[in-house]
């Protein structure tokens, strides 16, 4: 059951000279991006933004600098996913670096404090006793939140890229770089990119007073913690604009040259998968769920004490209990999914543009911690936003939001608020994903307010699901040489996405491999023929040996045995 989607290729590029060097394929690929200069391709270090364009940097250095001069004590307030953890693991391994003796951790259990700083975790917090409060990944929606911090006599910097709402924090510094009016160009960046370049300010600012000099501490090398924002950044979905790709592609090569954190090693171990030819697409798929899963099914300082781990074996220990809770979050994802798509059942039995705008699904059983993710699966199915609900107790329900490409759902939220107030009990988020909670017996309202909002905001068109294609390769791309060409062009990702191309081929066999994938062998024009696999597939929906198929698909390089060789992936049967 999915929504079909429609072939759309990219238009004709406008191939920029300067691309002239590059082969034809990756010089049409690019351009189909936007791509119009050579320095876009360009990931070196030198490239990124300065660190001062941010607004809210030099009170954040100061305050930093003041505590490290004082050893005071910081507390790092984290957040439940990968971004969080990230970012935690990050600010706590960079102070540690520069000097800070008395810094320490809290991330709230999602199940019993809710996302952020809340009044709640702050009386958590204050058993910690910290002088500076600085938080990663959440906070500029945390009004009472600072002023719980405040009234307990600390300092708070928040460090977030969340969409503030109305009014800010009363923080003692605010680092974020989609504040109104702040001029860091790129709104992209994930949380654990926002704390980094906090991070690189403080060691520029020490650097120049001659800090490391005075304390007898060596000048730390921030680019050894760039494993950690790749993976953060691409966890969270963020768009991979050219600053965020050279974060990502800087972090990927560190993984791969084996120079990364021993628990990036140990997770990856433990999945079976070789950190040397690492890509962007398995910090999404292979590191990123088995983290999040800790954060979902129990507590994320599991994770966090994975990434912070320096001993080998107690990384791996770690490493393994994470497995085991995503193979249990898998279970119970698939369970969940199951039944949605049972609710759903009806409308792709009749007329599938019956769907709603956006879709609100609630069981009184599910997993609050699986919400997030049965939400983008039935995203993917049926190209809406799609908002999916658990029973948070005290007739209150917690719902994690989902969307598409052109519908900002926290703006969608936001609507919703104005014109319904006191609808929702609260929410935040961003363009792509976003979490709320309202009273139970607000559901069926909030359903419809939901769908007329969108209604409002988006054009139909939007809600049709289409797959981009950069048009069919020629006889002669469609090989190892070609494969290898796109898995080394990127990183790809949010915002750049990996090359989906389009053709005719013969299909000369097929069958079941792992229960619901399809392993094919396909020959395209001329004679030439290739491996295939396509995920998830419905068997009866492909020809008989000898019949025609049109295909969208990836080209991407299969390893076996330390033998690579060229396979598509299947991402839509077209005919």
């Amino acid at each position: 059951m999915r929504m079909a989607r429609q072939l759309r290729r990219y238009e004709a590029p406008v191939v920029d000279p300067a691309l002239d060097h590059l082969p034809p394929l990756l010089r049409r690929v690019y351009a189909h991006r936007g791509v119009r200069a050579a320095e876009e391709i360009d990931y070196a270090l030198a490239g990124l933004l300065p660190v001062d364009r941010l607004s809210g940097i030099p009170r954040a250095v100061d305050l930093l600098e003041d505590a490290l001069r004082a050893q005071r004590r910081i507390l790092v307030l984290g957040d439940f996913d990968v971004d969080g953890a990230t970012s935690t693991a990050l600010a706590l391994l960079a102070l540690r670096a520069m000097g800070a003796r008395d810094v320490h951790y809290l991330v709230p259990n999602r199940f019993e404090y809710g996302y952020g700083l809340t009044p709640a975790i702050v009386e958590v917090a204050a058993g910690i006793s910290p002088d500076l409060l600085v938080t990663v990944d959440n906070g500029v929606s945390s009004i009472e939140g600072v002023e719980a911090a405040h009234a307990h006599g600390m300092q708070v910097l928040v460090t977030d890229h969340h969409l503030p709402g109305e009014r800010l924090p009363a923080a003692d510094a605010i680092v974020d770089p989609n504040l109104p009016g702040d001029p860091f160009p790129s709104k992209a960046l994930a949380g654990v990119g926002v704390i980094f370049y906090v991070m690189l300010a403080l060691r520029s600012r020490l650097r120049g007073c001659g800090w490391f000099e005075q304390s007898g501490i060596a000048d730390p090398n921030l680019g050894q913690f760039l494993d950690l924002v790749a993976l953060g950044t691409v966890a969270d979905v963020a768009a991979l604009d050219r600053n965020n790709r050279i974060l990502v592609e800087q972090g990927l090569r560190r993984i791969r040259q084996g120079r990364c954190r021993p628990g990036i090693r140990a997770i990856l171990e433990v999945a079976g998968r070789a950190s040397s030819r690492l890509r962007a697409v398995d910090l999404g798929f292979v590191l990123g769920p088995r983290l999040n899963a800790a954060g979902r099914l129990d507590d994320m300082s599991v994770g966090i004490e994975c990434l912070l781990s320096d001993d080998p074996a107690r990384a791996r220990e770690l490493a393994i209990r994470l497995d085991g809770l995503n193979r249990e979050r898998k279970d119970i994802e698939a369970d969940m999914q199951a039944q949605a798509l049972d609710r759903l059942g009806d409308f792709f039995a009749t007329v599938p543009e019956q769907l709603p705008s956006a879709l609100c699904l609630y069981e009184p059983d599910w997993h609050q911690g699986v919400i997030g993710i049965l939400a983008s699966r039935i995203k993917d199915r049926t190209h809406r936003p799609v908002i999916a609900f658990a029973d948070a107790g005290d007739g209150e329900l917690k719902g994690s939001a989902r969307s598409i490409q052109g519908v900002h759902i926290r703006d969608v939220l936001d609507s919703v608020a104005a014109r319904w107030p006191g609808l929702i009990s609260r929410f935040g988020g961003h363009a792509m994903a976003a979490g709320l909670s309202l009273p139970s017996a607000h559901l069926e309202i909030f359903r419809e307010a939901l769908d007329l909002s969108v209604q409002a905001l988006v054009d139909p068109d939007q809600l049709q699901a289409v797959v981009h294609s950069d048009g069919p390769l020629a006889v002669d791309e469609i090989g190892l040489d070609g494969a290898l060409m796109i898995r080394d062009g990127g990183p790809w990702g949010q915002g750049f996405p990996e090359p989906v191309f389009d053709g005719e081929f013969e299909l000369i066999s097929k069958r079941i491999v792992g229960e619901r994938h399809l392993r094919l062998r396909l020959r395209a024009a001329g004679g030439r023929e290739i491996d295939a696999i396509a995920f998830n597939a419905a068997i009866d929906d492909w020809p008989e040996r000898g019949g025609r198929v049109c295909i969208a698909y990836r080209l991407d390089v299969n390893e076996y045995q330390g033998r690579l060789s060229p396979q598509l992936v299947v991402e839509e049967l077209l005919s």
